[in-house]
Order: C-alpha cells, then sequence, then structure tokens
C-alpha cells in the first residue's frame, strides 16, 4: 500500500510544519511515487506533466540532504527557460522558509554575470538555472561544484528540443560522478533515455499518467481548410470568449502571425516565441498573468514552465506530431477542480495526426460544427492594464510601496488594483482600466517610496 499522507516520509520536523503551513497533507501521485526513492538517494527519472508536483519531489530532496553549515553548492537545478527557473527557484524558497540560512542563487540569461558572480562570491547551497549561463560560470571559475550531491534536470524533453544537450553534457563535466541525479521530463522521447544513461546510475523509472481524461476537460475538434484556419480561430475566441487562452503553434513564425491577426480584429492577444528578448517575454508574461491581456499565443518549446492558473481554454491552432504534447498542452486547462475547454483546429491533411492521438489516449475525439457558432460577437476585453515602473528590488521597491501610493496617496480602492510582480529592475501592477489613467497620472506625478519614477502604461 502507498502511503500519501507527507507525514510518512522520513523528513526532518522542520519541513514537515512547513508543508503543513502550506496546507501540502496529501501527496500527489508523482510525489507518492517519487519521493521515497528520492529521500533513500536513488536516481529517479520521471514522467509528469506541468502542474503534477514534481518541483516539491525534487525540493523535499534537495533540501533534505543539504547541510547548511557548509556553505557550498550541494544542489543544482538546470531548466530549460529563465521563467521555469523562477518558479522553481520561488518554490523551493517556499519549501526552505522554516530551515535557517539556506542561500539560493539563480543564475540564467537576461541578468549581468557580473552581478551573478558578486553575488556567488559570498556563497551558495542552490543554484538554479539555464545550462548556457550555468556553463558560462563555471567555465570562468565563479561557480564551483565540487561539493554538490544532488543535480536534478527539469523539463529535460525541452532542454534537448532547445538544443541544450551539449551545454548539458558540458556541465556534467564539472560535477562529482558520486551524486544523486533526478531527472524529469513532461514527455519520454527516445532521446531522453540517451541523456539519462549518460548521467544517471540505475535510475528507478517512474511514469505518472496525465490528468487530461478527468471530466474537467471538454475537448473538441474542428475540421478546417487551410485558408479557413485563422477565421476558424476568431469563431472560436468570439463563440466561447474565454478569460484567458492559450493558441497554441508549432512555429515561431506562425506563432507572430497569429497573434498580429488576432491584434488587427480586436482581440487582446500576444505572442510568446523564442525571438523575444527577455524584457519583451517578461513584459508579455506579466500582462497575461495578471488579466491584461487574455490571448497567449505561444509555441510549445516558449511556453513550457509557464505557471498559468486557472486557464479557462487551451486552443491548438495547428495539430502537434506527438500525441504526448498534445495532451501536455490541453492538461494546462480544467486544474483545481476548475472547468476546462480544449479546442483544436486539424485540415483532412492532419487527420492522420488525430488518429494518433485518438490512439494514444484510448478513446474517440468528439468533433464540432463550426458553422453552429456565433462567430459575431465582439472579442472580449480584458479589465485590466498593466503600469511598467522603471525600479524594482535592485531599488528596494517592494509591492507594499506600489499598493500604498495607489490606494493611500491616489486614493484608488484595493479591488481595482489587481497583481503587482517585482522584477530585479522593473516593477508591474495591473490596474483595472476604469481607473488605469488616474493611476498612470498619480504615479508619473508623485513618488513611489519617497522618490519620483518613470511609469508608463504597457499595450
Amino acid at each position: 500500500m502507498t502511503h500519501t499522507d507527507f507525514s510518512s516520509l522520513p523528513l526532518d520536523s522542520a519541513l514537515l510544519d512547513n508543508l503543513a503551513s502550506l496546507n501540502f497533507t496529501q501527496m500527489t501521485p508523482i510525489q507518492a511515487q517519487g519521493l521515497p526513492l528520492v529521500l533513500a538517494g536513488q536516481d529517479v527519472i520521471a514522467q509528469a506533466s506541468t502542474g503534477s508536483g514534481k518541483t516539491l519531489t525534487f525540493g523535499l530532496g534537495v533540501l533534505s540532504r543539504l547541510n547548511v553549515n557548509l556553505n557550498r553548492v550541494q544542489a543544482m537545478v538546470l531548466c530549460p527557460t529563465r521563467e521555469l527557473a523562477d518558479q522553481v527557484a520561488r518554490e523551493l524558497r517556499r519549501l526552505a522558509r522554516t530551515l535557517a540560512n539556506v542561500k539560493l542563487v539563480s543564475l540564467c540569461g537576461g541578468s549581468p554575470t557580473a552581478a551573478q558572480t558578486a553575488t556567488l562570491q559570498f556563497g551558495a547551497h542552490i543554484v538554479v538555472g539555464t545550462p548556457g549561463r550555468i556553463l558560462k560560470h563555471l567555465q570562468q571559475g565563479s561557480l564551483n561544484l565540487d561539493a554538490l550531491n544532488t543535480l536534478v534536470l527539469d523539463e529535460a524533453d525541452r532542454m534537448l528540443d532547445m538544443g541544450f544537450a551539449d551545454d548539458i553534457h558540458n556541465v556534467v563535466e564539472f560535477v562529482p560522478k558520486a551524486r544523486q541525479t533526478l531527472l524529469f521530463s513532461a514527455t519520454y522521447p527516445e532521446e531522453i533515455g540517451t541523456l539519462s544513461r549518460g548521467l544517471q546510475q540505475q535510475p528507478a523509472e517512474i511514469s505518472v499518467a496525465d490528468e487530461k481524461n478527468g471530466s474537467n476537460i471538454v475537448e473538441l475538434w474542428f475540421e478546417v481548410s487551410q485558408d479557413q484556419r485563422r477565421s476558424a480561430l476568431a469563431t472560436l475566441l468570439a463563440h466561447y470568449a474565454p478569460a484567458s487562452a492559450v493558441v497554441f503553434c508549432n512555429t515561431k513564425r506562425a506563432c507572430q502571425e497569429v497573434a498580429d491577426h488576432l491584434g488587427s480584429l480586436g482581440f487582446a492577444a500576444l505572442a510568446l516565441n523564442g525571438d523575444l528578448e527577455q524584457r519583451e517575454r517578461d513584459q508579455v508574461l506579466v500582462r497575461f498573468a495578471n488579466g491584461s491581456a487574455n490571448i497567449l499565443v505561444a509555441t510549445d518549446v516558449a511556453a513550457r514552465g509557464l505557471d498559468i492558473r486557472e486557464l479557462e481554454a487551451v486552443i491548438n491552432y495547428e495539430v502537434t506530431q506527438d500525441p504526448q504534447v498534445h495532451i501536455h498542452r490541453i492538461g494546462r486547462t480544467g486544474r483545481a477542480g476548475h472547468q476546462g475547454l480544449a479546442l483544436s483546429l486539424y485540415s483532412a491533411k492532419e487527420a492522420y495526426r488525430v488518429n494518433m492521438i485518438e490512439e494514444y489516449q484510448r478513446a474517440p475525439m468528439a468533433h464540432g460544427d463550426l458553422s453552429s457558432l456565433n462567430g459575431t460577437t465582439a472579442p472580449r476585453q480584458p479589465a485590466m492594464v498593466t503600469l511598467n515602473i522603471a525600479g524594482g528590488r535592485k531599488t528596494k521597491i517592494r509591492a507594499g510601496d506600489i499598493l500604498g501610493a495607489l490606494t493611500r496617496d491616489a486614493g484608488i480602492s484595493g479591488d481595482q488594483i489587481g497583481k503587482i510582480d517585482i522584477t530585479e529592475m522593473q516593477s508591474y501592477v495591473a490596474i483595472h482600466k476604469d481607473v488605469a489613467r488616474q493611476a498612470l497620472k498619480h504615479l508619473q506625478q508623485g513618488k513611489v517610496k519617497g522618490r519620483s519614477v518613470r511609469v508608463s502604461k504597457l499595450g
């Protein structure tokens, strides 16, 4: 019998108390299968989708082996994107908050290397980052991994898709051979097995079935000709009018073209692809997450690692060639008991891909009729607007400072202020569009934390 209560695990009482305070009492399937192996020090290769609880699985393993009295890097997590690395770092810090003096450093592109080097000089217990930037620090000698005991590869399939195989192997050259290696992947292409054989010692293999087949997702397929595809997408968005939707394309070019087309029709759509500069990418993600844009058009690689909660709909503008990727795409909706909608467009030439997905899911696909939908409804507009403040953690700006400037000084009601995001050099605040002009004017003419700041509206 598999125990699912965290208290059944051989964890330090401080970690168990923190889990209880975070309302983590029962383990998810990946945690119930993986944690006993991870805590026993065994190498593990696990297939599990985003949102399955894998970060906590390897996070508890990392923290349980940590010696905070040894001011050296003992664990490293490699991630395919800066966004996923930031997400993992936040979760690890949350899990470690009852442990004294745990030092975690994020090493990703998009931030100055010199500043990261200066931070590393003060020591670190855990490093989270992208392969390219971590390799750069290893090669210049600012990062030492001689004391490393745990290596984690998160979203390993996407790292391979993004061409990081050589960087991963070069990083591993700096890592002690006597270590625990944990490999997590949403899909299991042949390349993952090859990567595992080169990095792991007799790993235990775990596979957790995707939860797409639950009743929380309504999935419909629509057959279209190639020249109907754009108009069909607009019809779906107009008819179903989701408060938030991710539209998946197979290429960066299609992604940008679709976002531009939707924008020309009046939809609040943003493109997310690998050609964006880091600041542009940050702003796209902030605007989508805080509700000031409700449609995100993305490629699979660009979307991996996004932390999107309560996503109402996923739309496949193009069908993926990999059934596992399809399940991963639509599994982003219908989470945490919420109803989700998965809509897919396909042409007659792509029918064989639909058949592959049906075989993989062992269930026939339900088909919808575009002609029965009302595509004349005006595009749904987001309720929020994002303001960008030129200042962040480096200038000691906190969310409370921005909230105070808007509520106390500008007289804006707290329920008209949405999510506040603080990065190293920038801050973003979502404001209800009815008071956005008032908020912008006040911040431009007033002060945040006692000093004037540059403020602009995004979009």
